[in-house]
């Protein structure tokens, strides 16, 4: 089966492998692949899913850990349980997502996410 071609990038990579390189470190490869790659909208597009994606992975980490901390501290123990199923369940599904997106990334396909991917293909 044949690839499509999906251009140049600036970066002398090919935009398959830009765009797994996008995902690789989350949010933080998404931004280094947004800012130093100008030309190829395959590899934006990506770089700008991943940021959406995994920087809101993150934030919402975040608030869940000030949020358990929050609860230790004025010692509602009972909510932890319910925590600590959330944080796991999201650690699941953005470590399965991750690869999922890697995964289409490299065979070349514009996988978009509901809602994230419509925002990262009008940022690209």
């Amino acid at each position: 089966m044949k690839k499509a071609n999906l251009g140049k990038t600036s970066t002398g990579i090919h935009a398959e492998m830009a765009a797994l390189l996008c995902y690789i470190l989350g949010f933080i490869t998404g931004i280094i692949f947004y800012v130093i790659e100008k030309d190829n909208k395959f590899v934006r597009f990506h770089a700008m899913q991943s940021i959406i994606t995994f920087g809101g992975f993150f934030v919402i980490g975040i608030a869940l850990s000030i949020i358990t901390w929050m609860f230790i501290a004025i010692r509602l123990y009972f909510f932890m349980p319910l925590f600590n199923l959330i944080s796991a369940i999201l650690w699941l599904a953005g470590i399965i997502l991750w690869f999922i997106l890697m995964i289409k990334a490299y065979q070349g396909e514009k996988f978009k996410l509901p809602v994230i991917g419509d925002i990262a293909e009008k940022n690209a």
